[in-house]
């Protein structure tokens, strides 16, 4: 859904004037309208609290009430008395020379003025239009973004033309909360963070790496299948080979400093083609030895902001299912074919729902951002269009979206926050094979320079598991479940059999637990349909003495009697035919 502009600009104006009655010390920044409502930074005197925002509601409705009109006033009208921030910011648009406005809140019969701001307009007429509209919550945010700056408290709300529209919104907001992969990985202890650790490093706990492992399984068997050789590079690279390469001087500002050591400049490196570039280069190659292909499980660091990290979507350690590809320019359009159904393969096998798929190319105009050789971006943006044409795949462009090196294919998702993410990725680059100087030859005994293709089948573990997270209500297939099986005992008198029960499952590969807790059954079942476990084995007297086993599979409230064969033969099938 997208909200009114319009409404929620002002609704973020209307939210502004309330605090300043209920808060006169606080000090304004910014409050704009954007894609499903609007927000409003603050710096209050005090912490403002959750259970603040309904006061400040019930007063943004009487005075929406009273039918204030925003009309643009005379700069001298406004006063920076207690409001730095507005002062940097009229100083600041002053310099730079661009327009400056101020709109007020003036009731349209005793022209009182209620509220006046800096802003460049786009409102509707009178507050009597604000209506339907509630404040979400509370976040943190930093002064343009920058984190050398304070902290400020930023309002969310939100504000649509109608009580349909706003409790649908409501509802979506409801659903994506179910979704977010950040309560769901808390619920079923997949993962944490720590301060210690360092912020937007992910420790992957116990089931988690059960996930993260199975995952890992089903990569490295999809890439021997489709003719990758995995390989194994540093996880620092020095300084000058991403001089080389030209990602220094592209994303230095989300790179990690270097760590001298030894009179070397050494980086934790944020992505791994310069390494397989490396290795392509050990040795002399044929036209003969096209396609190569080199795939990596590979640890990146990046630094991301601390204000853009989100759970498992945005971190500064990430590992990558990543692949590159050497070949010659007469293979592009079949490999990129090749790559691109063995990328639709592994997306229906995880089930992931794509959004779309889009198509990223430079900006002619941009000779900074995009390396300037107009006839290599031409050559490559018309190879990939002609793929994309030859296998009918419907796609958006994106102009100014491609890497510095080359245009791309991104399959995209959306999270449960509405963003949209980059899942699956095809990048076509004739930039570092010709700075690295990489060579082959071919059957005329001449020297030519591959073409690199930088595969990412599923993307990182971290933003893919996020996505099976939340696109499964962490509901995850049997294959990939952490908890498989977990087996329960009536009494105390049966533990000794489940303890033999759970060794022999677990010497067949399940991910199996056994709950031999002093706690009573039904609490015990509780939890383990908490954790989302797929089967449910209870052991009673009963069962032991006719060698059967009672299930409750996840999502059933029906118990089965079936023997331990049974059981094994059902989760098989399970995982062979990936359900």
């Amino acid at each position: 859904m997208k909200a009114d502009s319009k409404l929620n600009h002002s609704t973020s104006h209307l939210l502004a004037a309330a605090v300043l009655k209920l808060y006169p010390n606080t000090k304004l920044a910014i409050g704009p309208a954007i894609e499903e409502g609007f927000y409003y930074d603050f710096e209050f005197e005090e912490p403002l609290l959750d259970s603040d925002l309904p006061k400040i509601e019930k007063l943004m409705r009487k005075l929406a009430s009273d039918g204030y009109e925003m009309k643009q006033v005379d700069i001298s009208k406004y006063s920076f008395e207690n409001q730095p921030y507005k002062k940097e910011l009229f100083d600041e648009f002053s310099k730079e020379g661009k327009k400056i406005t101020f709109y007020s809140y003036i009731h349209p019969k005793t022209n009182e003025v209620l509220f006046t701001d800096l802003c460049a307009g786009n409102h509707i007429e009178s507050t009597k239009e604000i209506k339907h509209f509630k404040l979400l919550n509370l976040a943190g945010a930093y002064w343009k973004g920058d984190s050398k700056n304070k902290q400020l408290t930023r309002i969310y709300g939100t504000s649509w033309k109608s009580e349909e529209e706003l409790n649908e919104y409501l509802q979506i907001l409801q659903e994506r909360k179910e979704r977010d992969h950040r309560k769901i990985g808390k619920e079923l202890n997949i993962f944490t963070f720590s301060q210690l650790a360092g912020q937007g490093f992910p420790i992957w706990l116990e089931d988690g790496m059960k996930i993260h492992n199975a995952i890992r399984d089903y990569v490295l068997k999809l890439d021997r299948k489709f003719g990758f050789k995995e390989v194994l590079t540093p996880h620092f690279g020095e300084k000058q080979l991403y001089e080389i390469s030209g990602h220094w001087a592209h994303y230095q500002d989300t790179m990690f400093n270097p760590i001298e050591m030894d009179n070397e400049l050494l980086i934790g490196r944020p992505m791994t083609c310069p390494h397989h570039i490396i290795l392509f280069n050990q040795t002399r190659r044929s036209y003969r030895d096209l396609p190569i292909r080199y795939s990596e499980q590979s640890r990146l660091y990046r630094y991301e902001k601390s204000g853009a990290l989100t759970g498992l979507e945005r971190v500064r350690a990430m590992d990558l299912t990543e692949g590159h590809v050497f070949v010659r320019k007469d293979q592009i359009e079949s490999e990129f074919k090749h790559l691109y159904k063995m990328i639709q393969q592994a997306l229906k096998d995880f089930k992931i729902e794509i959004d779309h798929i889009s198509l990223s190319l430079r900006d002619p105009n941009d000779k900074e951002k995009f390396f300037n050789d107009d006839e290599m971006w031409d050559k490559a943006e018309s190879d990939l269009r002609k793929v994309m044409k030859d296998l009918k795949i419907k796609y958006k462009e994106f102009v100014g979206e491609a890497a510095f090196y080359g245009p791309k294919i991104d399959m995209q998702v959306k999270t449960a926050l509405g963003k949209v993410i980059t899942m699956s990725t095809l990048q076509l680059d004739f930039l570092l094979p010709a700075r690295f100087d990489m060579k082959y030859v071919d059957d005329k005994e001449t020297q030519q320079t591959p073409v690199l293709i930088h595969r990412g089948l599923i993307g990182t573990y971290e933003r893919f598991i996020a996505t099976l997270l939340e696109q499964t209500k962490g509901v995850l297939p049997f294959w990939l479940s952490p908890r498989q099986v977990t087996i329960l005992p009536i009494s105390e008198d049966q533990n000794k059999e489940c303890q033999k029960l759970y060794e022999d499952l677990l010497d067949k590969d399940f991910n199996v637990n056994v709950d031999l807790r002093n706690e009573r059954i039904n609490k015990k079942i509780r939890d383990a349909q908490i954790t989302k476990t797929k089967f449910l084995v209870i052991l009673g007297n009963n069962e032991i003495e006719n060698n059967t086993l009672a299930v409750r599979e996840y999502g059933s409230d029906e118990t089965k009697i079936m023997t331990k064969a049974e059981l094994v033969q059902i989760m098989r099938k399970l995982i062979k035919s990936k359900k």
